[in-house]
């Protein structure tokens, strides 16, 4: 049980607007908008959470009123003409019937955008000073255009009304246009808009009060703002307190929606959209502070990930509305479960960002262990059962194995799991040792729950061969053995190096200086670094790339990289291992800058390489020629969401997971999903 599950399920009014119970998503972007609207796509991932008890759901973060705010770095939404209007009642019509309300934000991004997008428009802002992240030059708004700003806000949530829409927020929060005015770290104006504080929320003032004549005094609406923007130079927890304070007690606003940071550079962002390496709830008490002030109701997001922390931070007075936004990407059932007494079949969000950090290298927003968000116009939440069971045989207990045989169970059939080791879990157990990445183990501790809970036969310690398989007679065979770590293919590898998983798991304990080198520019060789340093190693970490980490996204590289600074790690960018020889008691690391050709030479004592994993699959080989299938995957089927053909004598052979290819964790998991809902 929960405690003070209660306070989560009450409602919440808001003017004349009831909202079911406490529990909400924020407005985010995962990058599902088309053309500048919110169609399909987009409807079908927010009415999961609506199916799923949620109370709010709100959509469109950074949603643009302004044709000098573009929407399409990210895929958004446009709330710059009427077109988007017979969208929006589609949307709210499809929230409504389901029980829950639907809310958007509006913003213009001022400089926290790109000029060479859509319309090719200069990029504006309160000064001309140039954002670290969006990398662009603003020109400073003259009155005029601040005054066609102001009245872009107000055409804007007229839209929002005219669609059905229950409320709206705008964004002064993570450096958008208005935020821009209030802090002193970019707005250096003289005129009315600039010097005083008082001055610099003017234009803030504004917005809404052409908003609430355009809205009306009884349409709800909110703004999204920082508590305090921990920025040397910019707004203070107190200037945050007096904004809160100032734009309530004017009646400007329904809601405050309460944040902590800002996000104008890389470390920033990491911050105010925290993964993993933070704690639960961090930046609470800002809200908290600020619900003191005022007498409107406060939201708050940031890594609320259980429910448990959600109920503490209602229950104890905190907030009034708790956002659990990727905790909804992880499982958009959550609060129906709770209310169910179902609280431990959860899939609890691990806080990877692997969901935002898609996003901001433009791809779509994807749960690390939920395959079915985003993509449910084919890809079941709640998996169907089959018409008639079967028995089935997965090797391999990772959590692509776990996974195919969730479903596989769910379906009705009778799974047998083998899984060679004395624990489940494969090579997320190897990668949660690794300093602040011990969260990724709540991804296969849900599984297993669920596997047991249905019943899945479980055979650990045991080794699947193909008489092991054929005793069983089954009628599908899921092969999910995974990969073994690659040497790679410098010189000397195979003698002299050992791997990441080498360190990790502890069959090799290296002191003294290390060469770790990654050809992957993943997670993996950036947590080994922070580990052996912190045994007292002196590493430096070499890459091909042109940056330490380049794979990983926006909200976890800079953490890796704050964390390798602090423990004295040498970062070498642009080099490729080429040899490794032993000299004397030591080895010899020879590398080749990829940029010039040159050669050099480290003397050390030990070399670690991350070259990504290699299939294990001779089991796979070996039961091919047995299988009605001949181990093939129908791609055509798989990629159209559709059942695979079933034809010849025998079992149906399928590989998934790094036993095909060394990818990730998400595509394991789809993988598994994708060809099990149908068999």
């Amino acid at each position: 049980m929960i405690a003070n599950a209660e306070a989560l399920l009450k409602p919440l009014t808001i003017k004349g607007l009831t909202i079911r119970n406490r529990v909400m998503s924020t407005s985010h972007a995962p990058a599902y908008g088309k053309d500048g609207k919110p169609q399909e796509r987009y409807q079908l991932y927010h009415e999961e959470k609506a199916k799923g008890g949620i109370g709010l759901t709100m959509f469109g973060g950074s949603s643009s009123v302004a044709l000098d705010s573009p929407a399409t770095p990210w895929n958004q939404i446009s709330v710059a003409d009427d077109s988007v209007v017979p969208h929006f009642q589609e949307f709210s019509d499809r929230i409504h019937r389901h029980g829950a309300k639907l809310m958007i934000q509006l913003t213009h991004m001022g400089r926290r955008t790109r000029w060479d997008t859509d319309n090719w428009l200069p990029v504006k802002s309160a000064s001309p000073y140039r954002e670290p992240a969006s990398r662009s030059i603003p020109k400073e708004l003259e009155e005029e255009e601040i005054t066609r700003i102001i009245g872009d806000f107000a055409a804007a949530v007229r839209r929002c009304k005219d669609g059905g829409l229950d409320g709206c927020e705008i964004s002064a929060a993570h450096g958008h246009l208005v935020d821009q005015f209030w802090s002193p770290s970019v707005n250096q104006r003289s005129d009315k808009y600039g010097g005083s504080l008082e001055n610099r929320m003017r234009f803030g003032i504004e917005v809404l009060s052409a908003m609430r004549e355009a809205a009306g005094d009884d349409y709800v609406i909110g703004i999204r703002m920082s508590g305090d923007e921990m920025l040397k130079g910019g707004l203070t927890h107190e200037d945050c307190v007096t904004i809160a304070s100032e734009y309530a007690s004017r009646g400007l606003v329904d809601f405050l929606n309460i944040i902590g940071g800002q996000a104008r550079d890389d470390i920033a962002h990491a911050v105010s959209i925290p993964n993993m390496a933070f704690p639960v709830a961090p930046f609470l008490s800002l809200p908290s502070a600020i619900k003191r002030e005022v007498d409107v109701p406060i939201f708050h997001a940031q890594r609320v990930t259980d429910l448990a922390t959600a109920a503490r931070a209602v229950h104890e007075g905190h907030v009034d509305m708790v956002a659990m936004t990727r905790a909804h990407i992880a499982d958009p059932h959550l609060v129906n479960k709770l209310a169910d007494g179902r609280a431990d079949d959860i899939r609890q969000c691990v806080g990877a960002g692997y969901c935002i950090d898609r996003i901001y290298v433009g791809n779509d927003a994807l749960c690390i262990q939920n395959a079915a968000t985003g993509r449910e116009a084919t890809m079941p939440h709640i998996i169907p059962k089959a018409e008639t069971t079967k028995k089935a045989v997965v090797i391999g207990g990772g959590v692509g194995g776990l996974e195919a045989a969730r479903v596989l169970a769910s379906r009705g059939h009778a799974v047998t799991l083998f899984e060679k080791e004395e624990r489940l879990g494969g090579q997320i157990n190897i990668a949660s040792r690794a300093t602040w990445r011990e969260a990724l183990s709540g991804i296969p501790r849900w599984l297993i729950g669920q596997v047991e809970k249905l019943g899945v036969e479980l055979r650990l310690g045991e080794m699947a061969d193909e008489s092991v398989v054929a005793a069983l007679e089954p009628d599908i065979v899921i092969v999910a053995t995974g990969g073994l770590p690659s040497k790679g293919h410098a010189k000397g590898s195979e003698e002299h190096a050992v791997t990441t998983w080498d360190v990790l798991t502890g069959k090799v304990e290296p002191s003294g200086t290390v060469l770790l080198y990654d050809e992957m520019g993943q997670h993996n060789a950036a947590s080994t670094a922070e580990v052996l340093a912190k045994r007292g190693c002196l590493v430096e970490m070499a890459t091909h790339d042109q940056i330490i980490a380049q794979e990983v996204g926006t909200t976890n590289q800079p953490v890796h990289m704050r964390e390798l600074y602090k423990l004295g790690v040498v970062m070498t960018p642009n080099m490729e291992l080429i040899e490794i020889y032993p000299e004397g008691n030591r080895l010899i690391a020879a590398l080749r800058n990829t940029m010039t050709d040159e050669e050099e030479e480290r003397v050390v004592n030990h070399v670690i390489v991350e070259y990504g994993t290699l299939a294990q699959d001779d089991l796979h080989f070996a039961l091919k020629d047995t299988s009605s299938n001949k181990g093939f995957t129908d791609q055509q089927a798989l990629v159209a969401g559709m059942p695979q053909p079933s034809d010849g004598e025998g079992y149906a052979l399928y590989r998934i997971g790094d036993a095909v290819a060394g990818r990730n964790i998400h595509a394991a998991m789809y993988d598994a999903l994708r060809l099990c809902k149908d068999l």
